[in-house]
Order: C-alpha cells, then structure tokens, then sequence
C-alpha cells in the first residue's frame, strides 16, 4: 500500500511497526522520496484490515489524503515486521 499526505516525520513507520507487531502481521514500511510512505502486510485476513484501517487515519500528527491498496497472495517470506531504509 500507498500513503499520501502529512505522512513523514510523524512517527508513521515506528507506529505501523508496533501495530503490526500487536497484530501479528509481518511486512515492511519505509518512506519513499515522493513525501509518501508504503507499506507491505502479510497475515490474517482480519490482522491485515486493522493495519490498513489504522494507515488510512495514521499517528496523531499525520494527516493522510490518499491510500491505495493493492492485494496480492500472501508469500511467506515474511518473519517478522521491520522498517526498511
């Protein structure tokens, strides 16, 4: 996923780690040069909609204006969830 607006800077990536990490789900996130952020997510059906729910709001601080979802099949490749740099 994609997320567009006041996304960098407000702690977006560390509390979408520690979300998914409650969750259960495992991925990725990093900030891209564009001023978004994006994101992978892997897990339960239910886990994965909490993330995506919680991105499209984000930390306090942020202010969202765009999200695009893309869902692929799950790969299992994923161990844990980190931030990428």
């Amino acid at each position: 996923m994609y997320v567009s607006g006041f996304v960098q800077g407000v702690f977006f990536r560390y509390e979408t780690k520690r979300r998914a990490l409650q969750h259960g789900v495992t991925g990725w996130v990093r900030n891209l040069r564009d001023g978004r952020v994006e994101a992978v997510f892997e897990g339960e059906k239910e886990a994965v909609d909490a993330m995506i729910a919680f991105c499209r709001r984000g930390p306090s601080g942020a202010i969202v204006k765009h999200v695009e979802v893309f869902w692929e099949k799950p790969t299992g490749k994923f161990e844990s969830f980190y931030v990428r740099y």
